[in-house]
C-alpha cells in the first residue's frame, strides 16, 4: 500500500517549484559568483526552481537554465498567497512545505568545495582596493572623536 502511495505522489515530487525573481539578477552557469553568466533575468521574471545547493538555486527561465542566488527568488506564483484546499495539499506533497514558511537558511561550504578551492587574484585585488591606510584610519578616528583602548583577549 505504501509503495502505491509513493508511486502516486512521485510525479508531484518531480515538478519544479514556481518562483519569481524579486530583483534583476544574473543567471549563472554554475552556483558561484564568478561563474559564466548565461542570461540576465529581469525583476518579476517567472522561473521554475529545480534544485538548491548552498545559497544557490538551479532554475529554468524559458529555454535558459542556470543558477541564481536563493535570496533573489520569491516562491509561489502570483496570486497564490493564502491558498487553501486541494491545491495546498498538492503543494505540501510536492515541496514538503505548506507555502507559509518564510525562513531562509544558507549552509556553509561543503568539504569538497573547501578541498577544491582556488585563489581568485582579481577578487583579491578588488578587496585590497577597499583597504584603508593607517593614516586614513587615524584621520577617520580623529574626526569621529574615537579613542584607542586596550582590550584583554578573552580566555
Amino acid at each position: 500500500m505504501k509503495a502505491i502511495l509513493i508511486l502516486l505522489f512521485l510525479p508531484l515530487l518531480a515538478w519544479a517549484e514556481p518562483a519569481t525573481v524579486i530583483r534583476a539578477t544574473e543567471l549563472k552557469k554554475e552556483p558561484a559568483t564568478d561563474a559564466v553568466t548565461v542570461a540576465e533575468l529581469r525583476e518579476n521574471t517567472h522561473v521554475d526552481a529545480l534544485e538548491r545547493r548552498g545559497g544557490w538555486t538551479r532554475v529554468t527561465a524559458g529555454a535558459a537554465e542556470g543558477w541564481v542566488k536563493m535570496l533573489a527568488l520569491r516562491y509561489g506564483t502570483p496570486g497564490t498567497q493564502g491558498e487553501t484546499g486541494l491545491s495546498q495539499i498538492f503543494n505540501v506533497a510536492r515541496t514538503g512545505s505548506s507555502g507559509t514558511q518564510v525562513t531562509t537558511g544558507v549552509r556553509g561550504l561543503e568539504a569538497e568545495q573547501i578541498a577544491n578551492a582556488q585563489p581568485n587574484a582579481a577578487e583579491l585585488g578588488k578587496m585590497q582596493a577597499y583597504a584603508a591606510t593607517p593614516d586614513a584610519a587615524a584621520s577617520f578616528a580623529a574626526q569621529a572623536k574615537l579613542e584607542a583602548r586596550s582590550v584583554e583577549e578573552p580566555q
